[in-house]
């Protein structure tokens, strides 16, 4: 039986995947994503880690005081598994959780890859999943939800507009 509380945030979070694509992309845009995430985590005394990956290469990547080394492969994982799903790990886990799986059930050593939350992707309008935004140092759903709102904020949009229902 489907926990309804989790299938609404699955459904909430591939309408969030959906609306949150950007008009274009370059380094100056991973540059803006970082540090908008950078700054709302620096002003809420969060210690986490935050990395922009484009094109398969990682194009912004900052730990804050007070993050511990794994948050590093942390980031990895997450961003390895936004590519290959190609949607937000949070989502991932849900949906995982639902099915009582693990990453472990997709063959996929869990070293390199993570169903966590914390992931989410860069879509850019027509050209589709060019790389992803990943934080680790809170609960999945904040890293997730931080994510969120790092990209709404640079689209211009109403984060509580777009934000997980409680």
């Amino acid at each position: 039986m489907l926990n309804p509380m989790s299938q609404t945030l699955i459904t909430a979070i591939a309408e969030q995947e959906k609306s949150l694509v950007l008009p274009s992309f370059n380094k100056e845009t991973a540059w803006q994503l970082g540090n908008i995430a950078r700054d709302l985590a620096t002003k809420r005394n969060h210690a986490i880690a935050i990395e922009v990956r484009a094109y398969g290469a990682t194009v912004f990547l900052t730990a804050l005081d007070g993050t511990v080394p794994n948050s590093m492969r942390w980031l990895t994982r997450k961003s390895n598994s936004v590519a290959l799903f190609d949607r937000a790990t949070y989502g991932l886990s849900l949906n995982l959780a639902l099915k009582n799986q693990t990453i472990a059930r997709h063959a996929l050593p869990e070293a390199e890859y993570t169903s966590d939350g914390g992931g989410f992707p860069i879509r850019v309008a027509n050209a589709g999943l060019i790389g992803s935004i990943a934080i680790s140092g809170l609960d999945q759903r904040s890293d997730h939800e931080l994510a969120v709102e790092t990209l709404c904020m640079h689209l211009n949009l109403d984060y509580k507009q777009h934000a997980l229902p409680a």
